[in-house]
């Protein structure tokens, strides 16, 4: 358990869903916790902090420059986290079958290259300004995996063509993809919220 982390236990005896909250850049284990309750209200939540420093601001991989990542230290961090999903599940006794990511930018950007190169690991994702993280050399199962893309069309840090290239390779995958569109930048706005909400309800049925 070499992950700072917190985890507040579902407030339901038979909900079976985790959300793993993942921060963007200079966030930590508690930014999406108020997110995780209102997405899904009976739902645990694994808040992670990224491990990695970009001055004194958390991050979950390195980059070399805004948009280009060190894609050799993505990989690596990539399976670390996961191995860490895989701990905590068995610490917390959560069910593997119901984890679902939440992530914002840099954690939005990890929890996608989670599914291209770890994809038993999480059976959804919810990903808030995502980008396409790294071109995998093989391409994953994702058969019965869904995915949610909340993007900005006037996002300053990712192009569209981007976030269009990542919502494609994970359909090539076989992943269920739902790619929404925010007359938005980088930051987040209420009604998205209320949109996966929604998505979230649909999907864990």
């Amino acid at each position: 358990m070499d992950f700072i982390h917190k985890f507040i236990p579902s407030t339901a005896d038979d909900n079976k869903t985790t959300l793993v909250l993942l921060h963007g850049t200079g966030g930590n284990e508690d930014d999406l916790i108020p997110l995780g309750h209102f997405l899904a209200p009976d739902a645990a939540l694994l808040g992670i902090r990224g491990k990695v420093l970009e001055g004194a601001m958390p991050r979950f991989f390195q980059r070399l420059s805004e948009g280009v990542f060190d894609e050799a230290d993505l990989i690596f961090r990539t399976h670390e986290l996961a191995r860490f999903i895989e701990d905590a599940t068995k610490t917390y006794s959560l069910n593997p079958g119901r984890l679902v990511a939440v992530g914002y930018s840099n954690g939005a950007n990890i929890a996608a290259s989670l599914l291209l190169l770890e994809p038993t690991i999480l059976s959804a994702a919810v990903l808030f300004r995502s980008m396409l993280p790294l071109n995998p050399e093989k391409l994953a199962d994702l058969q019965g995996k869904h995915v949610l893309i909340q993007s900005g069309r006037h996002d300053p840090v990712i192009p569209a063509s981007n976030s269009e290239r990542l919502a494609e390779l994970l359909k090539q995958a076989g992943a269920e993809v739902a790619l929404n569109w925010q007359n938005t930048g980088h930051g987040l706005t209420n009604p998205e919220f209320v949109t996966a909400q929604k998505w979230l309800e649909t999907v864990l049925l």
